[in-house]
């Protein structure tokens, strides 16, 4: 895949400093004032309301206490937010993550997970530094979709047990096949009590979603059913009476038990970890720019996911990453700095020191109703459908990676789910280079160089209203990202953009989907987005992926679009 510019070089590489430099000292630099402060103590603390009950509700069911996901998010999302390479990234435990820790707590314990933590951060450090976050972008976009909604499922089989408040004659099992089997009889233990305080959370977040967006609706629906646990007297798990309440402090920092046999032991589940949090921070810093307009620098937030994860097994804490929701809602709240994310772990810790004894009173079904709630958001159902029409290979890499990240295990579906994607890759190649007899490519009277797509104006460079792009190759999954930061850096100044695809043969799902972000990032700017020389297979691929007027308008070439710019 080439990218044709008049304006951008694109051998521009930055060096080693500038790559790694947190964002914290690039906006210290270029100057921080009251006003941009004010913003962000407002941001931090709206997402510690929001980050309050979420972190107890992931540590919960990823097998700990509540506090250690108060560690995690305080620990873990200052380092992240303190060194990464994103102005907006909030990190925390995420629950993406849940999966894998029960997982492995029910096979190495405390101990072996915290080290399993250690060692991910560790290898995300050792990630960053070689600059393979450039490569994390490699992922198709069916097996990020894929994996995302088998995990949403998992979530939420984990919290029919709290949802119910069923009584098991046994400990919960882990896997999904076999934890069905166990709560299905265990269904005639229904506590109706904790149902309704289940569908009182439910409801209160929704509502208050649809009703009051702007407030914080996960924080009032667990502070309403602990205050009807409360004053009604409900006969239903609290904090207090499962896990005693939580701690008023930090503990003191420690290292867990460090063997090398224990080491070897838990090296795929710290292979695991580092994998889903690179992959996880990487989407969130992605759709901060997406929402801002601005660059994160992938490697340097490698390495700060690394830190964090070291700080925060340090003090007890679980895997930490940078969060989709949390990261969204700082952006929302007007945040301008890193120094938000720091906030928000900053009023975390005021809320231990001042307020642990009032966790006691919190309903787990309160807290199960969060975890349903994110479930439901992170199943992506609009994407999944979407590719499930895209295209039958794109449908099989969904399917497959889906199917085994429930049935199997999330690294097992990550792999298989890229291996077919290369597969489907190497496929489409094959298709797209056959000859058509009565269609060339190439006129007959022109030289078998030539390029199809005609002469390239170089008054086009100069053009104060317009920039044009010209693509040239397989648009897939490997470049869409490449290619994707090239195009993302639309001029303010200009009126309307220009892509031009007479020389792409194929747009994969991925590809398109970076097409359909750039659009709404053009409509956001006021820029009007023209897609010229696309062939019909093209055009559905990015009409799927939700390319489509009024923020795209297709045309048959370049000049068509010039014209219809100017006449803006």
């Amino acid at each position: 895949m080439v990218v044709e510019s008049p304006t951008l070089p694109l051998n521009d590489r930055p060096g080693f400093r500038a790559l790694f430099m947190p964002k914290l000292v690039s906006v210290l630099r270029e100057g921080y004032d009251v006003a941009a402060f004010r913003a962000d103590v407002i941001a931090g603390l709206t997402v510690a309301i929001v980050a309050l009950p979420l972190s107890m509700a992931i540590a919960i069911a990823s097998g700990f206490g509540p506090e250690r996901g108060l560690f995690t998010a305080i620990v873990g999302g200052f380092l992240i937010s303190a060194l990464g390479g994103s102005r907006f990234q909030v990190g925390g435990p995420a629950g993406a993550f849940i999966v894998l820790v029960a997982a492995a707590v029910a096979r190495h314990g405390i101990d072996g997970v915290l080290l399993a933590t250690m060692m991910a951060g560790v290898f995300l450090m050792a990630a960053g530094f070689l600059r393979l976050g450039d490569y994390i972008k490699f992922i198709p976009y069916p097996v990020t979709v894929g994996f995302t909604a088998g995990i949403a499922v998992i979530i939420f089989a984990s919290q029919l047990k709290d949802l119910f408040g069923l009584t098991l004659q046994g400990k919960e099992p882990g896997e999904f096949i076999a934890k069905l089997e166990a709560l299905a009889p265990a269904f005639g233990t229904v506590n109706p009590a904790t149902v309704g305080l289940a569908v009182l959370t439910i409801g209160l977040i929704v509502g208050l979603k649809r009703l009051r967006p702007h407030w914080p609706g996960l924080l009032i629906a667990v502070v309403a059913a602990s205050l009807a646990t409360w004053a009604l007297g409900l006969p239903v798990e609290t904090i207090g009476t499962r896990f005693g309440g939580i701690p008023s402090m930090l503990p003191a920092p420690s290292l867990p038990d460090i063997t090398f046999a224990k080491m070897q032991a838990v090296l795929p589940d710290a292979v695991a970890f580092a994998l889903l949090g690179a992959i996880e921070s990487l989407l969130s810093a992605v759709v901060a720019d997406g929402m801002t307009g601005r660059r994160h620098r992938s490697n340097c937030e490698l390495v700060a996911q690394g830190v964090a994860n070291i700080g925060s097994a340090l003090f007890g804490g679980i895997c930490a990453t940078g969060t989709i929701a949390r990261t969204a809602t700082n952006v929302r709240a007007g945040a301008r700095s890193p120094i938000a994310g720091m906030l928000h772990s900053g009023f975390l810790l005021l809320f231990m020191l001042l307020a642990a004894p009032l966790a006691s009173l919190i309903p787990l079904a309160a807290l199960a109703g969060v975890l349903t709630i994110v479930a439901w958001n992170m199943a992506e159902k609009h994407e999944f459908l979407t590719l499930l029409r895209s295209s039958r290979g794109d449908a099989v890499v969904l399917l497959a990676t889906f199917l085994l990240t429930i049935f199997r295990d999330l690294t097992e579906g990550i792999v298989v789910g890229f291996a077919l994607g290369a597969v489907l890759f190497i496929n489409r190649m094959a298709t797209t280079t056959g000859i058509e007899e009565h269609a060339p490519l190439i006129p007959p009277d022109r030289a078998d160089d030539a390029d199809p797509r005609g002469p390239y104006d170089p008054g086009l460079a100069t053009d104060s209203k317009v920039v044009v792009y010209r693509l040239s190759g397989a648009f897939f999954f490997g470049a869409a990202s490449t290619v994707g930061a090239v195009l993302d850096r639309i001029a303010d100044q200009r009126k309307a953009f220009v892509i031009d695809f007479a020389a792409v043969p194929f747009v994969d799902s991925t590809a398109a989907n970076v097409i359909a972000g750039i659009g709404r990032k053009a409509e956001r700017h006021g820029v009007r987005l023209f897609v010229t020389g696309a062939s019909s297979s093209v055009r559905r691929a990015l009409l799927l992926a939700g390319a489509r007027r009024p923020r795209v308008r297709y045309l048959p070439h370049i000049d068509d679009a010039v014209r219809e710019a100017h006449r803006l």
